[in-house]
């Protein structure tokens, strides 16, 4: 019988069949979908909250998916890597992620993570960067992306995001939340990023 678990991990993997751009393809064609089910106990966070929006205003590429997610976001296990004394209790009200696979997921990968990140309206990620290489593809439009010593850019949904290892990047959302699904490989799958920028709000 399959779960709801299952059911967003087969989601997840349509939503990720669709894109045809390199690195995306380069991505799916190193995850090994027959993962081991984890069993991890709920935990919410108040970033929830944003999830309602972030279907209205989902691409129709991910809208399936956001709605499905949304619907069960009570049954998984959403963390966050920072406190209030990192950025402020602004940010971690409006922060949180989901990995639906990985070293800390609902499934079990050592190769490669994936999941969501939830920012609320008005929020940005500082500049920081990791050891592994990321891919974002975001859900909801609206957010500006930074990356290295590039300017600020507005992102729609559905586009490939790629960072390179050590690649510094940041984001910023305006009036509406961002939603977006992340990749990341090569690197400690859950090691904490190095920071480098300093809090604002967008």
């Amino acid at each position: 019988m399959r779960t709801v678990f299952d059911e967003l991990l087969s989601g997840v993997q349509s939503f990720l069949a669709g894109f045809d751009e390199q690195a995306a393809q380069s991505f799916v064609a190193s995850i090994d979908w027959s993962m081991p089910a984890r069993e991890l106990v709920p935990r919410g966070l108040p970033c929830l909250v944003h999830l309602d929006r972030a279907a209205e205003i989902a691409g129709e590429e991910g809208r399936a998916l956001v709605a499905q997610l949304r619907d069960h976001a009570g049954r998984f296990r959403w963390g966050q890597t920072y406190t209030s004394a990192d950025f402020g209790q602004k940010f971690i009200d409006n922060y949180g992620w989901l990995e639906v696979f990985g070293t800390r997921g609902h499934f079990a990968n050592d190769g490669v993570a994936g999941g969501f990140l939830v920012l609320g309206p008005g929020i940005e990620y500082p500049d920081h960067h990791h050891m592994a290489e990321e891919l974002y593809i975001p859900l909801t439009a609206g957010t500006e992306w930074r990356m290295g010593d590039q300017p600020w850019r507005r992102r729609a949904a559905g586009e490939v995001i790629h960072h390179d290892s050590n690649v510094s990047h940041a984001m910023r959302t305006g009036d509406e939340p961002l939603l977006a699904f992340y990749l990341w490989r090569g690197g400690p799958l859950a090691a904490r990023s190095t920071v480098t920028g300093t809090t604002g709000q967008a």
